[in-house]
């Protein structure tokens, strides 16, 4: 009695020890909430609730919230930041251009996760990496203060050796690649348009960064990334996702893109 009982508690620590392998190696989904606050923002009130929409994600399966704060507001507000921090029980990601606004947010917010953009504050949404190498000084200082406050750090990258090495040099923690080329590519030649991520992540890796991933994921093309390049840490993804839901429904869309990530 007393050996069966041992196995059953060796076989329950091992699972319990396999899943939480599991949680360390999995790429996780982070939904950007973005699109939430445009469309409460086009009638002023507050419907859909930005707050409410984060932690139905949460409850749905989503490994963690992003949000992306410019300065005119037109989608994320300030408020939703100091809305958000305390209820949210995932990862909570702010990314955005660190102009001292910005700067000054991310460290009263403290974030899990702050991902640094090139954006200009006209910019429609993200459309290239930084620089890294012409902007290292000023990256190295404002990656030193959000490391100092204990936040981790992503610099917004592209598929560029050069530019993660810098990214390296810099401090960063993690690099998130630009990933818009690939889904534009992928439809044409998928080998080809993943195989200069494949490199660049390898690059990472190589340097002891962690890997993000985002823009124009899609429930069409993010697997195949996954297939390839299956030690990302996160993927971040808004625009799709929530385009999605309009037709799937937030709950079996946040499953239909964990599933693209097994």
């Amino acid at each position: 009695m007393v050996f069966f009982s041992q196995n059953a508690a060796n076989i329950s620590l091992l699972f319990v020890l396999l899943r939480k392998t599991m949680d360390r190696i999995m790429t996780r989904l982070s939904v950007n909430i973005n699109k939430i606050a445009t469309l409460r923002n086009a009638r002023g009130a507050d419907v859909p609730n930005v707050v409410k929409v984060a932690l139905d994600c949460e409850n749905f399966g989503a490994d963690g919230i992003t949000v992306h704060p410019r300065p005119d507001e037109r989608h994320i507000r300030r408020s939703d930041v100091y809305d958000l921090r305390p209820l949210l029980r995932t990862e909570f990601n702010i990314e955005g251009y660190p102009s001292p606004d910005f700067i000054d947010l991310v460290l009263k917010v403290k974030p899990h996760q702050v991902t640094l953009v090139p954006d200009s504050p006209a910019q429609l949404t993200s459309n290239a990496g930084w620089d890294t190498k012409k902007n290292l000084e000023f990256l190295t200082e404002v990656l030193d203060g959000f490391n100092h406050a204990g936040i981790r750090t992503s610099v917004f990258v592209s598929a560029d050796a050069e530019m993660i090495e810098y990214a390296a040099k810099a401090g960063a923690d993690r690099v998130e690649l630009y990933t818009e080329p690939y889904a534009t590519a992928y439809s044409q030649n998928k080998e080809a348009a993943v195989a200069p991520f494949v490199e660049a992540a390898k690059v990472a890796r190589s340097l002891g960064l962690g890997l993000n991933a985002g823009h124009d994921l899609s429930l069409v093309n993010l697997n195949y990334l996954y297939q390839n390049i299956p030690w990302m840490d996160e993927v971040s993804i808004g625009h799709s996702l929530i385009s999605d839901a309009l037709y799937l429904g937030l709950e079996r869309t946040i499953q239909e893109y964990k599933n693209c990530l097994r």
